[in-house]
């Protein structure tokens, strides 16, 4: 049996410069793997704000009439939007109010929040009324720091 003995020489600076490189490579596969995996979406069970239960108004002027945006919630869900002393004549020169606010209600009421909502261009400003007034009517109802405890 022969055996033949091998010597490895390796250099100090060869060897830094390995770990260094595993190192990096280690510290990069770490941080692909936060950037790229999905982030856990809120169930339902998680509340998103606290509120006052209750319903909770917000005029919305229109030339020179008003309508109002309701807006129905629990102590931590939003439950209904809708437009409540809604006049003919206001309906009859917006016809875009109806649908607008089924649009943004929609969104709002399966993300709980007014942030994010999307709206078609062709009823932006419309949209864009409307959000603001549910807005303040969850404004309303939210509660202060102070009472949540």
């Amino acid at each position: 049996m022969s055996a033949k003995t091998r010597i490895v020489v390796l250099h100090m600076k060869e060897v830094i410069y390995t770990a260094i490189f595993v190192g990096l490579g280690i510290v990069l596969v770490i941080l692909l793997l936060f950037m790229f995996l999905p982030k856990k979406q809120k169930g339902d069970a998680e509340p998103t704000m606290q509120y006052t239960a209750g319903v909770y108004t917000s005029s919305v002027m229109m030339g020179s009439q008003s309508a109002d945006v309701q807006v129905i919630v629990d102590e931590n869900r939003i439950q209904s939007i809708s437009l409540v002393s809604l006049d003919e004549t206001v309906s009859t020169m917006y016809p875009l109010m109806e649908p607008a606010l089924e649009n943004v209600s929609e969104q709002v009421i399966k993300q709980q929040s007014t942030e994010g909502i999307t709206y078609r261009t062709d009823n932006q400003y419309t949209s864009i009324v409307l959000l603001n007034a549910i807005e303040n009517a969850l404004a309303k109802a939210e509660i202060a720091e102070g009472e949540a405890d």
